[in-house]
């Protein structure tokens, strides 16, 4: 059964500035594992506006109640090249509570705009 679903897109000239202009938003946004790959370099603005659309629509998803963390929430690539969705603190808890199993997530960037759905299933 579906929960929740939830989608987002970024602008990602806008999120890199952002990002530019308040470099410290970075870590507040996301875990390590996601701004690094595996071989030391930092990620793609692009891949990094996707992660971001993401998580806004992981808490439309989620109904959208205050006081979930970014960082409680991580997007991460399977071997395949899947996107998965790992959740824990607030982000679990509020999952919980209505009866989340699992998530099926969606990324996606062309053409200046990153774009991501998540469906949160019971």
């Amino acid at each position: 059964m579906i929960i929740g679903v939830g989608i987002d897109v970024a602008a990602i000239d806008r999120f890199e500035a952002a990002l530019e202009r308040t470099p410290a938003m970075a870590d507040r946004l996301f875990v390590a594992a996601e701004l690094w790959l595996p071989s030391g370099e930092r990620r793609g603005v692009a891949s990094l506006a996707a992660r971001f659309a993401a998580k806004e629509a992981l808490a439309k998803a989620l109904g959208a109640p205050g006081g979930l963390h970014w960082t409680d929430a991580e997007i991460y690539t399977e071997d395949s090249g899947q996107p998965r969705l790992r959740v824990r603190g607030t982000v679990a808890a509020r999952a919980a509570e209505l009866g989340v199993k699992d998530w099926h997530v969606s990324l996606s960037h062309d053409a200046g705009v990153a774009s991501a759905v998540v469906i949160a299933e019971g």
